[in-house]
């Protein structure tokens, strides 16, 4: 294991493509996370409710349903999955997009979400110093990728990923990592009020409520990653990021009506951004407002 690791610390090219190896393993299993873990929150909250509220008649599914088990199938023919048509984004284009015994077309944002996960694993292993920070950088890294497409696709940050990232964020800064303790537990407690304050201020004035309460969480574990200091320029950077993304959203939406838009993903892009460019934006950010 030394060796390996001497090897990674002399000689970049080797370093920079196990990474990006691992980045794309792990983006399959992201792929993974990202569809079943909702499927699971939802069938916990129906086994619950069933519990709770025995005359009900909600129907419960008790079948093993996990982030394991049942193996991946075709959704058209029930084809099980084998180990040579799951390799990441090889497979996809090998098969040229379709499964290899009906034909069924293979989604793009599979390959996508494996794609994009190695390159930001691989952007992490270029800027973060090489070392603990990095392997807690990826970490962070991977989780904030679930938490972007499971909100996109739910309007859900699951406590699952949301409240284990606080908690990380701690112990990891316990040794000054990315930000002192002190620092980094403040940063969680004004993250979380902040947003908090920001929600129940718009749904005083309108009635209405402008997040959900995983947005709080997902600031705060932001803020215990980098400090209460990085808090403000986070917020901006989502902000911005949010105003953007979301023009664009609407100009190519052929609905023009409005709809709700999650805000963790603009949180999670403004987290990333902090963690590869954090002393860049800082100095910036510092030399614009003094």
């Amino acid at each position: 294991m030394s060796d390996v690791i001497t090897l990674m610390e002399q000689v970049p090219s080797f370093y920079f493509g196990l990474v990006l190896v691992l980045g794309l393993l792990v983006g399959s299993f992201l792929n993974v996370v990202i569809y079943r873990l909702p499927v699971m929150m939802q069938r916990s909250w129906e086994a619950d409710c069933a519990e709770t509220f025995p005359d009900s008649n909600i129907k419960v599914d008790n079948s093993t349903f996990n982030l394991v088990l049942p193996r991946s199938r075709c959704p058209k023919c029930n084809h099980l999955i084998g180990s040579l048509e799951n390799i990441p984004l090889v497979s996809w284009l090998l098969q040229k997009g379709r499964c290899k015994h009906c034909d069924c077309k293979i989604p793009a944002r599979y390959p996508s979400i494996e794609l994009l996960t190695g390159l930001m694993s691989l952007a992490v292993a270029y800027f973060i110093p090489f070392g603990w920070p990095v392997l807690f950088a990826l970490f962070f890294t991977w989780t904030l990728i679930s938490l972007t497409f499971i909100d996109v696709d739910t309007m859900l940050l699951p406590d699952q990923l949301t409240l284990p990232l606080v908690w990380l964020g701690l112990l990891v800064n316990m040794s000054g990592t990315f930000t002192g303790l002190q620092d980094a537990v403040l940063g969680a407690v004004f993250g979380y009020l902040t947003l908090w304050s920001i929600y129940w201020a718009f749904k005083l004035l309108t009635g209405k409520e402008g997040m959900g309460y995983g947005d709080f969480k997902l600031l705060a574990a932001l803020g215990a990653w980098f400090g209460w200091q990085a808090l403000p320029l986070i917020i901006i950077i989502s902000s911005f990021a949010g105003a953007i993304l979301g023009i664009i959203m609407i100009a190519l939406s052929k609905d023009k009506q409005s709809k709700p838009m999650p805000f963790g993903p603009y949180l999670a892009i403004a987290g990333w951004v902090y963690l590869v460019y954090g002393t860049e934006l800082n100095e910036l950010y510092l030399s614009l407002i003094l």
